[in-house]
């Protein structure tokens, strides 16, 4: 195959070049140093989104955010020695009681509640029905039995050999959504609300029962979208570590768009810079699916030092799992030389849900095709020997590998010669074609960049070539901005919460445009279901986008807009959704938020009236704005029994801050009303939500706060609806009711935060900085913003940021990496 050819498949792509020193410097300012709970390294969508998760990027495999490894190794050799400065060799355990990935196992299961004793050992199964691991939703990979109901109860019994007394073993399980396991009787495994692949838990020896019977029980609850359950026993693998000497890493920074490592790799200094052209203003940039890692390599010690850098890939980068076959090839073209990887199946949108990673595509790795650059394909082990050696890369010309079988690597090797006190500096391009990316009502459409097919990647990434100075430039400038604004609105701490957020928020959407040529950015729930533009994520995720770009918020809006007005979906209210990433065909969530998301629609585009001073997106929209305002007037002042953004704490009627949202939302149909010329129509909207708001005062009194629910005295919750009265000049709520929330809430703080309401010491991250734009004052705000400062920088979780944690002790209670932190930004749009 010819690289012209690769470039019309989907493609992964790493090319090395060099760039200007005066480039590399430029990203420097405006870094914050903080311990992050995961620093991200490569984010370009929800499928291409890589991180380290440990302190030091040595110390940990680089891992997608759903926390497989989507391997990414770097070393440098200086004089010789070898110093890995990225990542870490990810050596597979070996299976003692394999997993469905490595081989189909027998159990037995039942779908219905067991009686009492079903985890233990003695328990007798025998009406329990004989399955084949793993169980999940059909069609998923290694599926022996297909589990289709809401819960599952697996029994696996199995008899363990004879083990060393120093030998240690360890629990390998994959599940989606909560899972719990126990061993010979005993419990060792209880997630709550998650989905996770292959997470590894040492075994404690006692519980078992070496050369003897043993019993693994698992239950696993589905909450919606895919369903999974597998697990297993595992060893470590007889293989060491070849890229053992890591190098120093002296600091770690970040800004808004970048992520800063220096390390000290014997006599010479490394800088390496993980840099997202994510501009929002920029639809194409922030649409083309290329990253750069920069470097910069100098002496310190005043002598001269022969240098070599090396980055390796896997092909983990366009699988789901490595029990999937890859083919792997080599190749030069023109000026470039390449290694290229992918699935033999290449089934495009085949899969959609929430702890899923793509599978159809091909990773790139390529190079300039000069004498200073080598590149190649071998086992994972002999590439790094083979660097070690001789500074090179050789291997063989391609090969068709099963991933759990035989993990290939491929790699790329830059000889930068003599190395003195002068730098030596390059680049490095991660990229991915996706070939089509969004399912939408039937028809696959193409990602932004791709101008309807007219754009090629090639295209794309040499355009990256070339435009990588003025890029770097654009993006220094976008940091320094962001950063001076996010100090000038809430201080150091609020800033630093912002760089956090900004490239999670936007990497987890995906940007397209329907048929019609309408944007259409659309969201992931992360590690919340998998569904595909989620309003409730929508409206948190918000103001982000609202501060920078509205046709962005547009793109996020459209989507919901077209499913009602197309008469696809055909009740009352606003959908909840458009499907189960990437396909968006219609709404897939179990349940329906009737107040909740017609209230977030409207809202929101009050708000991008409010950003852009007119009306017209509205005017578009006015007969569906028309019928959810309507809706919300006959139902939104005391909302009987239903969902809303905060599901995951159950239904639940009278719910006083929806009520809140119920007013804003008939408040801003009513601000809409008057911006369109509409006088009637907008007195109306407006004085009812007056008198609406008069009597949620009298109904929610709690003497010195108000209530969680109208009929439940003593409770209290946060009431960040509220801060629509305030950003967009409503005046529907006297100011003394955020002002008295703001007071009671200062008494209710913990150690890492603000509690959603009184039932939990749980809260959401995104609505303590929407609560605390409530406050008055600066001073107030920080005193808010600063528990959960925090808990950001003293989690003991390492994921990308979650916005659900407990404000006892810091610990993640679910989700990660969801947009919704792009809710940290509600600030600056009191700065509008």
């Amino acid at each position: 195959m010819t690289l012209k050819s690769c470039f019309h498949i989907g493609i992964l792509i790493i090319s090395i070049v060099s760039y200007s020193c005066d480039a590399a410097k430029s990203v420097d300012s405006s870094t914050t140093e903080l311990r992050a709970p995961a620093y991200p390294l490569i984010t370009i969508d929800p499928y291409t989104s890589a991180w380290s998760m440990s302190d030091q990027l040595y110390n940990s495999p680089v891992c997608h955010w759903t926390g497989k490894t989507h391997s990414l190794i770097g070393a440098i050799r200086v004089d010789g020695k070898v110093y890995r400065f990225l990542g870490k060799e990810d050596i597979p355990l070996e299976p003692i009681i394999p997993m469905a990935k490595d081989s189909l196992w027998q159990g037995k299961y039942i779908n219905t509640p067991p009686s009492e004793g079903w985890e233990k050992s003695e328990f007798h199964a025998e009406h329990w029905i004989t399955g084949v691991g793993a169980f999940g939703t059909p069609g998923m990979k290694a599926i022996g039995t297909p589990w289709e109901t809401k819960e599952i109860w697996v029994r696996r019994e199995f008899f363990l050999p004879d083990i060393t007394a120093n030998e240690k073993l360890y629990l390998v399980f994959t599940h989606d959504d909560d899972f719990e396991l126990y061993l010979n009787g005993t419990e060792v495994v209880r997630t709550g609300n998650k989905a996770r692949s292959e997470v590894i838990q040492e075994v404690d020896p006692s519980l078992l029962i070496s050369g003897g019977k043993n019993v693994l029980a698992a239950h696993c609850l589905d909450r919606g979208g895919l369903a999974y359950v597998d697990f297993g026993v595992y060893k470590k693998n007889a293989h060491k570590e070849v890229f053992s000497q890591s190098a120093v890493q002296q600091k770690v920074s970040l800004s808004a768009t970048q992520t800063h490592y220096q390390f000290s790799c014997g006599p010479v200094n490394l800088a390496l810079d993980f840099v997202s052209p994510l501009l929002p203003e920029d639809l194409d940039l922030l649409s083309r699916p290329v990253n750069y890692i920069n470097y910069e390599v100098a002496s310190t010690d005043g002598e001269k030092h022969e240098v070599q850098i090396y980055f390796e890939i896997t092909p983990e980068w366009a699988v789901n799992d490595v029990g999937q076959e890859v083919e792997v090839a080599k190749g030069k073209e023109g000026e470039v030389g390449f290694v290229k990887a992918g699935t033999t199946e290449q089934s495009v949108l085949g899969k959609k849900g929430d702890n899923v990673r793509i599978d159809w595509g091909h990773v790139f790795l390529a190079a300039e095709n000069d004498k200073n650059t080598s590149w190649g394909i071998d086992t994972f082990f002999e590439a790094k020997h083979s660097f070690i050696k001789t500074g090179k890369i050789s291997g063989i010309d391609g090969m068709i590998s099963q991933l759990n079988r035989e993990m290939p690597a491929m790699a790329c090797v830059k000889d930068l010669g003599e190395i003195s006190e002068k730098s030596s500096t390059g680049f490095v391009m991660i990229g991915y074609d996706d070939i089509e990316s969004i399912q939408y009502f039937e028809k696959n459409l193409k990602a932004w960049w791709t101008k309807d097919g007219e754009v090629s990647f090639k295209d794309v990434l040499q355009n990256a070539l070339v435009e990588h100075k003025s890029v770097m430039k654009r993006l220094s400038h976008f940091d320094h901005q962001l950063w001076e604004e996010a100090l000038a609105a809430g201080g150091k701490e609020y800033a630093d919460l912002c760089v956090l957020a900004y490239r999670q928020s936007v990497a987890a959407h995906k940007l397209v445009k329907d048929e019609n040529g309408n944007i259409l950015f659309l969201s992931k729930e992360n590690f919340s279901n998998g569904s595909i533009g989620t309003v409730d994520v929508t409206y948190p995720s918000a103001p982000l986008f609202l501060r920078y770009n509205t046709e962005l918020v547009k793109g996020m809006l459209n989507p919901i807009f077209y499913y009602s007005e197309s008469g696809k979906w055909t009740k009352p209210f606003a959908a909840h959704d458009v499907g189960t990433y990437p396909i968006a065909n219609g709404q897939t969530y179990g349940g329906d938020m009737p107040v909740e998301e017609c209230g977030n629609m409207i809202i929101l585009t009050a708000a991008i009236a409010h950003q852009e001073g007119n009306a017209q997106y509205a005017e578009k929209h006015w007969e569906i704005l028309t019928s959810w305002a309507n809706y919300l007037l006959e139902n939104g002042l005391d909302p009987e029994n239903q969902l809303c953004t905060d599901d995951f704490a159950g239904h639940f009627a009278h719910n006083v801050n929806l009520s809140v949202k119920a007013i804003m939302g008939i408040a801003c149909y009513g601000r809409l009303a008057e911006m369109l010329g509409q006088s009637e129509i907008a007195e109306k909207y407006s004085s009812v939500a007056k008198q609406m708001a008069k009597e949620w005062m009298k109904m929610a009194d709690d003497g010195d706060h108000f209530r969680l629910t109208f009929d439940q005295p003593g409770t209290w919750s946060q009431k960040y609806n509220l801060v629509w009265n305030k950003l967009l000049g409503l005046d529907i709520f006297p100011d003394e009711v955020a002002r008295t929330e703001v007071a009671y809430y200062l008494t209710k703080q913990n150690k890492y935060g603000l509690p959603l309401d009184n039932r939990r010491t749980y809260t959401k991250a995104d609505w303590i900085v929407w609560t605390a734009t409530l406050a008055d004052d600066k001073e107030t705000f920080k005193e808010l913003i600063s528990p959960l400062h925090d808990f950001v920088i003293e989690t003991p979780d390492r994921v990308p940021m979650t916005d659900w944690y407990e404000t006892t002790d810091a610990t993640k209670v679910g989700f990660q990496a969801r947009s919704v932190v792009g809710g940290y930004f509600i600030k600056f749009l009191e700065q509008e």
